[in-house]
């Protein structure tokens, strides 16, 4: 069992950069790829960024590549998602899921999720 916890999320102006943490409980998390998804007002969830179990993988959906940064920290049990340039489009609630496989982009095979962090980017 993995409970996710999200923080760092709040309200930017454009081209402003904020960090989002993902802190998990459970001492198998470092077996777990993690992967950071999003849900617009209206909009469904997309996927932003993916990791895999060791960090040495990542991928990052199109929108966000080159701005967004996934990383993690197995000792701390924690995964970051450090955005910058942000823009108005990537308003949302940010979420962060778990999987103890290989990372995916499909939400619907995460098992384990956290509440979400709220991002709001000003113009």
């Amino acid at each position: 069992q993995v409970q996710l916890v999200e923080s760092g999320g709040g309200l930017v102006q454009a081209g402003g950069s904020l960090r989002l943490s993902c802190a998990a409980s459970g001492r198998t998390f470092a077996s777990y790829a993690v992967c950071w998804f999003r849900q617009a007002p209206g909009k469904e969830r997309e996927f932003v960024a993916t990791i895999s179990w060791s960090g040495r993988n990542t991928y990052y959906a199109d929108s966000v590549k080159g701005r967004f940064t996934i990383s993690r920290d197995n000792a701390k049990n924690t995964v970051y998602l450090q955005m910058n340039s942000l823009k108005p489009e990537d308003t949302a609630v940010y979420y962060c899921a778990a999987r103890s496989y290989s990372a995916s982009v499909h939400s619907n095979e995460y098992d384990y999720w956290g509440q979400g962090t709220q991002v709001t980017v000003s113009s």
